[in-house]
C-alpha cells in the first residue's frame, strides 16, 4: 500500500458515491445521461475480478473495498434498468457491447499470466475495465452534452486510473514490481479520459456546462 493506491481507491469510491447520489438523492431521481451499458460492464469487471473473494484473503481493507465495489455496481445497474428505467435514455445509450466483449475475451485467452479459469477471468476484468467507459463517452458524444454531476463522476473515475499509474510507478521503483497487463491496460484507459479532462478543466471548473460541438 502507498499513498497513490489509497488516493486512487478513494477517488474510485467517490466516483461511485457521486453516481449513486445522482440516482437516489437528487430531486430529479433520474438516470438520464448515464450509460447503463457502461455500468453493466463495470459490474462484470468487478464480478470476474473478485471471484477470489472467498478463497484469498489479503487484508480487511482489500476485502471491504471488494465488497463495496461489487454491491455498488449491482445497485447502480438495478437503479438504471429497474427502478428508474422510465428515465433511461436507451436511444442514445446505443454502443454495441459485443464490439468490446468479443475482442477483450479473445485477448484474455491469448495474453495472460497463467492459463487457469480464475487467472483468465482476472485478466479479462483488467482488459474490460480499460474500455468499459467507452459507452458512456460515446453517449456524451452522441448527445453533445453532459450534466455537471455526471462530469464530476467521470472526473473522479479518470483520476482513479491516473493515480493508479502513479501507484505502479512508485511500486516499480520501491518494490521492483511491474505488472505489464495492469499497467498497459491502465494507461490505455487513462488515455480515453484525456479529452474529457481537458474539457472538465476548461469548462466545468469554470462553471460552464460540458457541451460538445454537434456535427452539421
Amino acid at each position: 500500500m502507498n499513498v497513490f493506491r489509497i488516493l486512487g481507491d478513494i477517488s474510485h469510491l467517490l466516483a461511485i458515491i457521486i453516481l449513486l447520489l445522482m440516482l437516489t438523492k437528487l430531486h430529479q431521481r433520474t438516470c438520464a445521461g448515464i450509460s447503463g451499458k457502461s455500468q453493466i460492464l463495470f459490474a462484470l469487471v468487478f464480478t470476474t475480478r473478485y471471484l477470489d473473494l472467498f478463497t484469498v484473503f489479503i487484508s480487511i481493507y482489500n476485502t471491504v473495498m471488494k465488497v463495496i465495489f461489487l454491491i455498488c455496481a449491482y445497485i447502480t445497474v438495478y437503479m438504471i434498468y429497474v427502478k428508474f428505467r422510465k428515465t433511461f435514455d436507451s436511444e442514445n445509450d446505443s454502443f454495441r457491447l459485443e464490439f468490446l466483449l468479443v475482442p477483450v475475451a479473445g485477448l484474455s485467452f491469448l495474453e495472460n499470466y497463467s492459463f487457469t479459469p480464475l487467472e483468465i477471468l482476472w485478466t479479462f476484468s483488467i482488459y474490460l475495465e480499460s474500455v468499459a467507459i467507452l459507452p458512456q463517452l460515446f453517449m456524451i458524444s452522441k448527445t453533445g452534452e453532459a450534466e455537471t454531476i455526471t462530469t464530476h463522476y467521470l472526473f473522479f473515475l479518470g483520476l482513479y486510473r491516473a493515480l493508479y499509474i502513479a501507484n505502479w510507478v512508485w511500486r516499480y521503483y520501491t518494490e521492483n514490481f511491474y505488472d505489464q497487463i495492469a499497467v498497459v491496460s491502465g494507461v490505455v484507459q487513462t488515455i480515453f479520459y484525456c479529452d474529457f479532462f481537458y474539457l472538465y478543466v476548461t469548462k466545468v471548473l469554470k462553471g460552464k456546462k460540458l457541451s460538445l460541438p454537434m456535427p452539421v
